[in-house]
């Protein structure tokens, strides 16, 4: 089946067109800037040079417009929108009604309108994607799949907070976790490299990208994972605090006036390595400057790297043991230095890395760790798409 893969941002849509058969890239591209008249719009099709232009887009609707413009036609790869067999969207949380996927049927989008809110960065701009795909494609299954949907087995006495009972019961306050179709792709792409069923094995799998998480897996499902009742919460991220005594946010905004909507502003877009560096969310820059020795560099990299080995050792005794490591995301991916930095001094719970192989590994399949070590320890890259798509194929052919 071909799927339309959607992931919208408050500004941008970011889409791949799938065969789900063979796993293939038919087209994918971004439209960024949306509300401006500069809007970018890049695109390539069938692994060919990327196309781009610059062209007013006033709202994701005509995003959407000219996005399918470049699907069809003389150019395209598509004879006709129904080729399509179904539209998978991202959908960052939708809440406690809403863990696995969903065909998105008005009595659906009702009901995620009311908590549009739980996710503010994220889920009032999927919803923009979802209607103005709706609007395009009214005969095309459109299906909506939830970060936490890999989450959806954690026990309550790891996504229980130590809150009164009742907001859990009436805002649905609790653990939901997310980059769930990240840590389902590699950790069953890991099972699937080891030649071991994954219900076999305890993983720990660990995406670190501008965003970061990790999950601790057990008989293929995830059981614990960084991330809480919004992405803000575990690792240290690109822009985001992760970890932090709720009290210091309260502290600073009695003492600097600070509105709450600018607070969740610092502590989503101005914090975590931007802010301890004072310079960049970028990985590769942030290195650059430890080598030249930038001290708040060194720092923040630092504090990245300990919080990551931190969480290894937590969920490794969650688990009961460790079969397979795995990092992936675009600094999971490329950057030695932090699988090698968060690493070290894990021998003890058998993690030991193999450092010619662990600087070899960059941006595709690899085995870092010491032969003979008792944990594998991978380098997948992961691809959310696919696993939206081939949810967004089971559910277009039988429904929700």
């Amino acid at each position: 089946m071909k799927v339309l893969v959607i992931n919208c941002g408050s500004s941008s849509v970011k889409y791949q067109l799938m065969d789900t058969e063979t796993g293939s890239i038919l087209a994918k591209g971004l439209v960024e800037r949306i509300g401006f008249g500069d809007a970018v719009f890049t695109h390539t099709r069938n692994n060919g040079p990327k196309q781009a232009s610059t062209l007013p887009v006033k709202n994701h609707e005509i995003a959407m417009k000219h996005v399918l413009a470049n699907l069809v036609g003389e150019d395209g790869v598509l004879g006709s929108l129904a080729e399509i067999g179904a539209v998978g969207h991202r959908f960052v949380n939708g809440g406690p009604e809403f863990i696995g996927p969903v065909v998105a049927s008005e009595k659906v989008l009702e009901k995620l309108r009311k908590i549009l809110d739980i996710a503010p960065l994220h889920n009032p701009a999927h919803m923009l994607g979802i209607e103005a795909c709706i609007a395009e494609m009214p005969y095309i299954p459109q299906v909506i799949v939830f970060d936490p949907g890999f989450h959806a087995r954690i026990p309550p006495k790891a996504y229980m907070y130590a809150l009164p009972y009742r907001y859990y019961e009436e805002y649905g306050i609790r653990r939901y976790g997310f980059h769930g179709t990240s840590h389902y792709y590699v950790s069953h792409k890991a099972a699937e490299l080891l030649g071991r069923p994954v219900e076999e094995l305890r993983i720990i799998t660990c995406h670190l990208g501008n965003g970061c998480s990790i999950d601790a897996v057990k008989d293929g499902w995830a059981v614990d994972t960084s991330m809480g009742f919004t992405p803000l919460e575990g690792l240290m991220m690109g822009t985001r605090t992760g970890d932090i005594d709720c009290a210091a946010p309260l502290y600073i905004m009695k003492r600097e006036g600070v509105a709450p909507v600018e607070m969740d502003t610092i502590m989503n877009k101005k914090s975590g390595l931007l802010g301890v560096t004072g310079v960049s969310s970028d990985m590769r820059e942030i290195e650059s400057a430890v080598r030249a020795g930038s001290e708040r560099a060194v720092l923040a990299h630092d504090m990245y790297c300990y919080r990551i080995k931190k969480y290894i050792a937590a969920y490794t005794g969650v688990l009961g043991g460790l079969d397979v490591l795995v990092y992936t995301a675009g600094v999971g991916e490329h950057s030695p230095l932090v699988r090698e930095k968060s690493c070290e001094g894990l021998a003890f719970l058998g993690i030991e890395i193999d450092t010619e192989r662990n600087a070899r590994a960059v941006g595709g399949e690899a085995e870092i760790g010491r032969d003979g070590a008792p944990v594998r320890v991978l380098v997948i890259p992961t691809n959310e798409e696919l696993v939206i798509a081939r949810e967004a194929e089971r559910l277009g052919k039988h429904g929700s």
